[in-house]
């Protein structure tokens, strides 16, 4: 029985979902002390100060009040009513009202769905280099949503955003380069760009420079420099990450064998749902290494996988056949419980350790 091996899939990537604030420069002083009121979190001196301003044609003022209904700072939330103050600093030309209205098209939020009016406000953003607009922007191309499909456009508008230090579109060009899509495949150039992105704290760039060097691509093969990757990537709740730190420690690849780590990460990454992390978890548990041995655990696991519609059925019905000959009545039903209160929400982690000892063994 052969854990799964080292996950090797590029991390894909979200736009940008945080609408933004617009922050104080040399201008009225009203909306200073507006800011510093909203940068303490007392919203209701904020909106003070800004609802006059708002009211007066203060595109700054007008865009942070749209801001604070949208996310209910202070008063009621209510997207229609933020979409209202940021159409009114977005036709004054303001890119992030501009920026803030694209992304309220492109969720949902306060308006149906529409790629194609959601890529208009990005566009007139990013045409004022506004960089998450830029790289919003980008994977509509990528996407083809609400554009025409176009993986050029989209390492333009990357490139625009990542030459400016935004570490989401410096690891977004690093996933082109690495896919080929809009450019030359190129090993080497993916890694430039995931090193400078994770340099920055990036996590998915983090976990796939680590896999570059697990996998010596781009790069001379070194699992230690791999490992460094992948733990500043797991620790920042990266699932690839976690299973591929569980990995090495599993087969002892860049650091010794450590079965208890190994179950450790696991762990995390199980509970996040990855599949692969669920069946090296329940082979650890089928073998007894790292925990006490438990058949009950590892059918639990197993059974996950195969009600589920996962790629890894087949291999995870193989070892629960095989598992259930040694097991009873008892166990078998025990089992059943446990996966029904593993697959609850939020709930993987506490029903596993409300069942088990909580033994480590080497």
């Amino acid at each position: 029985m052969k854990p799964s091996k080292l996950r090797n899939r590029l991390c894909a990537i979200a736009p940008v979902l945080f609408l933004i604030a617009t922050t104080p420069s040399i201008g009225h002083a009203s909306f200073e002390s507006g800011w510093a009121a909203y940068s303490r979190q007392n919203f209701s001196e904020a909106l003070n100060e800004w609802i006059p301003l708002a009211q007066q044609g203060d595109v700054r003022a007008q865009s942070n009040l749209g801001l604070m209904y949208a996310n209910g700072q202070g008063v009621t939330q209510d997207y229609r009513e933020a979409i209202k103050w940021f159409l009114l600093a977005a036709s004054k030309g303001f890119a992030d009202a501009q920026y803030n209205l694209g992304l309220m098209s492109d969720n949902g939020r306060g308006v149906v769905q529409d790629f194609a009016q959601a890529a208009k406000w990005y566009r007139l953003a990013a045409d004022q280099s506004h960089l998450k607009a830029q790289f919003n922007l980008a994977l509509l191309y990528a996407n083809g949503q609400g554009v025409p499909q176009s993986y050029e456009e989209a390492v333009k508008l990357s490139r625009f955003a990542a030459d400016q230090g935004f570490a989401t579109a410096q690891f977004n060009l690093g996933l082109l380069y690495d896919k080929g899509q809009g450019v030359e495949q190129d090993d080497q150039e993916a890694v430039r760009w995931y090193r400078v992105a994770a340099s920055q704290g990036d996590a998915s760039a983090q976990a796939n420079l680590g896999i570059m060097y697990a996998s010596g691509k781009g790069v001379s093969q070194d699992f230690v420099e791999a490992v460094k990757w992948f733990q500043r990537s797991a620790e920042q709740g990266n699932v690839g990450a976690q299973f591929n730190l569980g990995m090495t420690f599993h087969q002892g690849k860049g650091v010794s064998r450590d079965y208890a780590e190994a179950i450790k990460w696991y762990r995390l990454a199980a509970s996040q749902g990855d599949d692969k992390a669920r069946l090296n978890l329940g082979v650890m548990y089928d073998r007894g290494l790292g925990v006490g041995s438990s058949s009950v655990a590892a059918y639990a696991l197993y059974s996950l996988l195969t009600s589920t519609a996962s790629s890894l059925e087949s291999m995870a019905l193989n070892y629960r056949n095989k598992l259930v000959l040694k097991m009873s009545a008892q166990e078998l039903g025990a089992a059943q419980e446990l996966g029904k209160e593993m697959i609850k929400p939020n709930n993987f982690l506490t029903a596993l350790d409300n069942y088990l000892p909580k033994r480590l063994g080497r």
